[in-house]
């Protein structure tokens, strides 16, 4: 009687994992579009082998954020419009102390999960009301409130406004 009973329960939690990674992953939508950026490691929701792909739309449909600051490698102040990284990566269900930003040269940065807490550390997709472009900064840029927090306007963050954002991994 044993044997069954621990193979009957083996099933039920079978059935149930398998309803719970269904869930997962149907609260998550489908790439319709290009792959823009993809965001992999410890996360709770992908749409993908384990990996978080987006395309423009989905980056789009997250709570939009504006934000107004000059940068060190453009004149005057610009208006950014895009969203939170902390928003982002809620959404995927980060769990981890460390995000690495890799851009489209494969140049890549490490940042203490904690900083998009503490600052609104945004992703532009728009600069001036009009798309980031890949032949400039685009289609993705992490943008700091550099304006707003004199902290920020230290060339240690500087190396952190990474552009041409592809990828995002989560440890």
């Amino acid at each position: 009687m044993r044997p069954i009973f621990l193979s009957m329960l083996f099933s039920g939690l079978l059935i149930v994992a398998q309803w719970a990674t269904a869930a997962v992953s149907a609260s998550f939508p489908e790439l319709q579009g290009e792959a823009i950026l993809e965001v992999r490691g410890t996360i709770k929701k992908t749409n993908k082998d384990g990996v978080a792909l987006f395309d423009m739309a989905m980056l789009q449909a997250l709570p939009i954020m504006r934000l107004e600051t000059s940068t060190a490698v453009t004149d005057g102040v610009h208006l950014f419009e895009g969203f939170l990284m902390r928003d982002l990566l809620a959404y995927v269900g980060a769990e981890g102390e460390t995000v690495t930003a890799t851009a489209l040269n494969n140049y890549a940065i490490d940042f203490d999960i904690r900083e998009f807490e503490r600052f609104d550390v945004l992703i532009a997709y728009r600069m001036d009301g009009a798309p980031l472009l890949s032949s400039d900064k685009g289609p993705l840029w992490i943008v700091y409130p550099r304006d707003q927090h004199p902290e920020l306007q230290d060339i240690r963050y500087d190396y952190r406004w990474v552009w041409q954002l592809t990828r995002l991994d989560i440890r």
